[in-house]
């Protein structure tokens, strides 16, 4: 098997610096992670973009479903414009119509785009038919499908993520996420896998005033996660 990628997840720069100590292969960038993530700042893509792999930007306006507005809709789109003015890899998207995939939302999110890599964000794990909302992510030609198998939990969600990537084969990637550790990566050895995805975080100190506590990734937890996986590359996981 070949190398398995390592995407983490990070909304600060302290986060962002140590997944790339740690030896991350991609960054996923975000703003508020304890709610799922949001759209980084302007700021943050800038730093961002000097780091030295691949930086990905969520373009996810609020919390909450993914029902979008017009309005919302335009924010995005000026969003993935920031983007791509700093220089990013790619960026993660979704969009949903009554948990179906919002297609005219994602193709107009996706011209943004241009030449930047797009990955569907976990929306797609709230669709009712994720094996034709797959078909349609390949149409419009998104790259990859970020995916717990629709449960809390990758672990939780193998066996659809397994026919998930049956269904895929070569036409899309393939990126499990939610939950997953060194500890809990073994859950997941049957897949074919290619890329996953963590935040390799710890809980912070809570803030004075009810302000409450961020996630922090931490060198360690992304190392012992990339050994886990070239284990597992291996045959030795």
């Amino acid at each position: 098997m070949a190398d398995i990628l390592l995407e983490v997840c990070v909304d600060s720069p302290e986060s962002l610096r140590a997944a790339i100590a740690g030896g991350a292969g991609r960054i996923e960038l975000c703003s508020a992670l304890e709610i799922g993530g949001l759209t980084p700042s302007p700021g943050f893509l800038k730093l961002a973009a000097d780091m030295p792999v691949p930086v990905h930007a969520l373009i996810r306006p609020r919390a909450g479903g993914f029902d979008y507005d017009a309005d919302e809709v335009d924010q995005m789109v000026a969003d993935i414009h920031a983007a791509r003015q700093a220089g990013l890899a790619g960026v993660v998207i979704g969009a949903l119509r009554s948990n179906v995939l919002d297609l005219e939302t994602l193709m107009r999110l996706k011209a943004a785009a241009g030449p930047m890599s797009c990955t569907l964000h976990r929306a797609f794990d709230l669709c009712t038919d994720p094996q034709a909302a797959l078909d349609q992510a390949v149409a419009i030609g998104i790259n990859r499908i970020l995916t717990s198998g629709q449960a809390v939990t990758a672990m939780e969600g193998a066996a659809v993520l397994g026919r998930l990537f049956g269904h895929a084969g070569r036409r899309i990637g393939i990126l499990p996420a939610a939950g997953i550790t060194d500890r809990t990566l073994r859950a997941l050895s049957g897949l074919p896998l290619t890329e996953v995805h963590a935040s390799c975080s710890v809980l912070g100190p809570t803030a004075p005033l009810g302000f409450g506590a961020a996630r922090v990734t931490t060198v360690g937890r992304v190392r012992a996660l990339k050994a886990a996986l070239v284990d597992l590359g291996r045959g030795t996981g």
